[in-house]
């Protein structure tokens, strides 16, 4: 029982830093997002896409 708690503990304290990272480095997440699409968007447009 103890390791589960433990386990909570560490879930919960990465979830509280992950957190406040995301509320500090908003911005450069927005521009990442972004970015992804912006490349999602030439691989659609150009063809390299994942072929099936």
């Amino acid at each position: 029982m103890a390791g589960i708690l433990w386990a909570i503990i560490v879930i919960l304290f990465l979830f509280w830093i992950f957190g406040f990272f995301l509320a500090h480095l908003g911005g450069l997440i927005h521009i990442a997002i972004v970015v992804a699409v912006i490349l999602l968007i030439y691989n659609l447009v150009t063809g390299r896409g994942a072929r099936v």
